[in-house]
């Protein structure tokens, strides 16, 4: 009997302890409000699907020889992003038309050519100084040995055209006087494929001192759907956002409640993933510096690493819907009244 009393004791112990939890996200999750919900949702909706599958068709197609670091077509494709950001009157952080952060051989190693990360952004109005930092490496395999190109649609030109739309639609807020309070630095890197080189070398030369970064939102892989969830593909696997900060993962989870419904999959956030995905794309080099980040991404396929990673098989209304909740969440942590805290290390 006595043992029987004990086991209940604990049992409703552990429902109220767990119920007292669910209450404290509950308070967590209201204390963050949304800044500016109508126009968040009008300036997102400015993010189509027509327009990703644009630039896409251009970045993902032949011209660009699997943008290979430091090859001609990487160069070509640099040279795209310059100038779309240039005809979009979108800022660079070092001032003119000078875009690139050049990355000289010797950095990258013996195999590779200079090479350069592209950098664009735009100011606060009331805490220029404080950044967020949205970022999509732009390399891939460059050609097989076969003479197939790489096209690397989804890896990563899905997340490279999210930023370029993503920078469109803060502009047009900017030009209607709705400009973020906090700065937003563009960053599309370079030599991921390689060693995370571009990220890593981006914050040992940072454009503007990385305690002024309040977070990185890194996006690598947006445009598909893997095999889990091919009956339900509104999802997006999200790594890392509560690795630094509490409010950082909570802020992500109430933003899409609010706007977007999308399945938040934090399956492969687990630290015993043996993926180990958290360590394998650009964000990395940020959380190594103690810097809050989010890494989204659908996923492998079938189609990863291989010449068959090409435009058509992405799913534009889903690379629509998932740019515009990163926009929406970097709009958050760049108008909400205080800069998000890290709590953890």
């Amino acid at each position: 009997m006595k043992i029987l009393l004990y086991a209940s004791a604990l049992i409703i112990v552990g429902s109220c302890a767990t119920l007292s939890h669910k209450e404290k996200i509950q308070a967590i999750k209201k204390r963050i409000v949304i800044a500016h919900p109508t126009k968040v949702k009008a300036y997102a909706n400015t993010i189509t699907a027509s327009e990703l599958k644009k630039h896409l068709l251009k970045f993902s197609s032949d011209d660009y020889q699997g943008r290979k670091v430091g090859t001609n077509g990487q160069k070509l494709a640099v040279n795209y992003l310059k100038n779309y950001y240039i005809s979009e009157n979108i800022a660079s952080p070092f001032g003119g038309s000078n875009y690139f952060q050049n990355i000289p051989k010797s950095y990258l190693g013996e195999k590779y050519d200079d090479s350069e990360n592209v950098i664009s952004y735009i100011e606060g109005s009331e805490k220029p100084n404080e950044v967020i930092i949205i970022s999509a490496h732009h390399d891939h395999e460059g050609i097989h040995e076969n003479g197939e190109i790489y096209n690397g649609a989804d890896d990563n030109g899905s997340g490279t055209v999210a930023l370029l739309e993503m920078a469109q639609a803060f502009k047009k807020a900017k030009l209607d006087g709705n400009g973020p309070k906090r700065s937003i630095l563009f960053l599309h890197l370079t030599a991921e494929e390689v060693g995370l080189q571009g990220s890593r070398f981006y914050t040992q030369n940072p454009a503007f001192p990385l305690k002024n970064t309040v977070a990185n939102l890194n996006i690598d892989m947006v445009g598909r759907v893997d095999k889990s969830h091919k009956y339900n593909p509104n999802y997006l696997y999200i790594i890392g956002a509560d690795r630094l900060s509490t409010e950082l993962h909570y802020i992500s989870e109430v933003v899409n409640e609010t706007f977007f419904n999308i399945k938040l999959d934090y399956k492969y956030n687990e630290e015993n993933d043996r993926n180990r995905y958290y360590y394998r794309s650009d964000h990395y080099n940020f959380a190594k510096h103690n810097i809050p980040v989010i890494f989204y991404f659908n996923g492998e396929h079938n189609d990863y690493h291989q010449t068959t990673d090409t435009e058509d098989k992405i799913n534009y209304p889903l690379l629509e819907k998932r740019t515009r909740l990163i926009f929406a969440t970097a709009w958050q942590l760049a108008n909400q009244k205080k800069r998000i805290i890290v709590d953890k290390s």
